[in-house]
């Protein structure tokens, strides 16, 4: 059941590349070589163990001019359980670095398969989900699977979360 009515998800056409800015708003109804969730069928696949689950929700940067002394905490992020955390690689556009860190992760979600499920996600109207689902299409991962209500639709049918680290760069 997804948490957005099918008339909003219906007007969004999906663009020909890459959503390159204003990431929260309202996204397509299809994803080009991949198939479209909803939070009930992400759950029974969840439930099943049969894909990898990938986060892809952007964190933020420490601040470069916090005074000396100053504790910086990133902010929790409560995901579905098992995912892997691979932030701030849904942009419209990657530096080769990123790109890099994104294919090591959906080398892992995938266990090295590309024919292996995977099924991204990130919050509900956030473009970088569909970046990242369109990103491993064109890298040529088959069984790719959007989420587009994201953690949000997740939490809000009380699905169960776990808090999550990003995957680690090296």
């Amino acid at each position: 059941m997804s948490c957005l009515p099918m008339a909003v998800l219906a007007q969004v056409a999906e663009p020909d590349g890459y959503r390159i800015d204003n990431y929260r708003a309202p996204v397509p109804s299809e994803l080009s070589g991949g198939t479209v969730l909803s939070v009930d069928q992400a759950e029974a696949i969840w439930r099943a163990g049969t894909a990898g689950f990938v986060d892809v929700l952007p964190q933020a940067p420490k601040p470069p001019n916090l005074p000396a002394g100053t504790i910086w905490r990133d902010k929790p992020r409560h995901s579905i359980p098992g995912a892997i955390w691979l932030p701030n690689t849904g942009y419209g556009q990657l530096a080769d670095v990123t790109l890099d860190y994104f294919k090591r992760g959906l080398d892992l979600a995938s266990q090295g398969d590309k024919a292996h499920p995977l099924v991204f996600f990130c919050l509900e109207e956030c473009w970088m989900s569909y970046n990242a689902a369109k990103r491993a299409i064109e890298l040529g991962y088959t069984s790719v699977s959007w989420l587009p209500d994201g953690t949000d639709g997740w939490t809000f049918m009380d699905l169960p979360t776990e808090q999550i680290k990003p995957m680690p760069e090296n």
